[in-house]
């Protein structure tokens, strides 16, 4: 029998017509962890479970709006990052639980710590890979070519399809295209937009790993929805974040980062980690993905040693 199999499935309605699906796994009586799948827009998978030991922890996972299996689909109408954060307080309420331990990468790391800022009564610990804080720093990295010395034929196949005059807001022409009534032109967007990120996403990679990755994470809410939420900013003001990490200073907390990471590079990391007293960097020799085999190790490691601690 799957030791992950489900005890409890199915939807949860949240406001603005949004239903967003869940599972609950592992033990239910054991102590609650909240998976923050990244993206935003990639929904979790059966993969993401692996980093818990099922007889401990009781895992709860959900797609978060528009994302995954949730409904509407790929929605982008009031999805926002304080709806996110709402949302985690209606699941946490329909699991019945008060306190949770928090472990999320990427997106999934930016979400976690603002809904630590907010509601830090709620956490018991956080455990965060791949840092991404929300600056216009960090966007203008990602939309304006910071990774060209490393990956020339990567950016240049991503800009190729943004016309001179619109490459100064290169995420928004991408989301129009997306949005385009053209189901090909629609497409081609939307794949090439999630092309971009799987091609830099891991240390070592190759055409037949990143188709992998395509079938893996949905690249049609993937696409939309990152593009949504990076041209907004997150959907917060520049460095809320950084400027409110006083907040997060008694939290267990622990952040792994990929030395060689190009979508969320490690300078991100070094920083959170300086500005949160008592916080743990851990700098393993990888990318972004949190699959790569020393990064997924650490985690693994860091979910047994924080069973015996929270």
């Amino acid at each position: 029998m799957n030791k992950f199999y489900p005890y409890k499935r199915g939807y949860f309605d949240v406001t603005d017509g949004h239903q967003l699906y869940y599972e609950l796994c592992g033990n239910p009586k054991g102590k609650p962890v909240l998976f923050i799948h990244g993206g935003p827009g990639t929904g979790f998978t059966d993969n993401d479970k692996r980093f818990f030991n099922p007889e401990v922890w009781n895992i709860l996972l959900f797609d978060q709006r528009g994302s995954g299996r949730s409904k509407p689909f790929a929605s982008l109408e009031n999805n926002t990052t304080e709806k996110l954060v709402e949302d985690i307080n209606t699941f946490l309420k329909i699991a019945g639980l008060e306190k949770v331990f928090l472990f999320g990468g990427s997106w999934g790391a930016t979400l976690s710590l603002v809904y630590g800022i907010k509601f830090p009564q709620n956490i018991t610990g956080m455990l965060l890979r791949g840092i991404y804080l929300a600056t216009k720093e960090e966007r203008l990295y990602y939309m304006g070519g910071g990774i060209k010395n490393i990956f020339p034929e990567v950016w240049e196949r991503f800009i190729s399809l943004v016309p001179e005059d619109k490459r100064h807001h290169v995420d928004s022409y991408y989301l129009s295209q997306m949005q385009s009534k053209n189901n090909a032109v629609s497409e081609k967007y939307t794949y090439e937009w999630a092309y971009y990120e799987m091609s830099i996403l891991r240390l070592k990679t190759n055409h037949e790993q990143i188709a992998k990755d395509l079938i893996h994470y949905s690249y049609r809410t993937l696409s939309p929805l990152e593009a949504h939420f990076i041209s907004n900013n997150c959907f917060l003001p520049d460095n809320y974040i950084v400027d409110n990490t006083h907040i997060l200073s008694t939290i267990p907390l622990t952040i792994v980062q990929g030395r060689y990471d190009c979508v969320t590079p490690v300078i991100n990391a070094f920083k959170l980690h300086k500005k949160i007293k008592n916080s743990q960097l851990i700098i393993t020799t990888a990318g972004h993905a949190s699959y790569e085999e020393e990064t997924k190790k650490v985690l693994t490691e860091q979910m047994e040693r924080y069973s015996k601690i929270v």
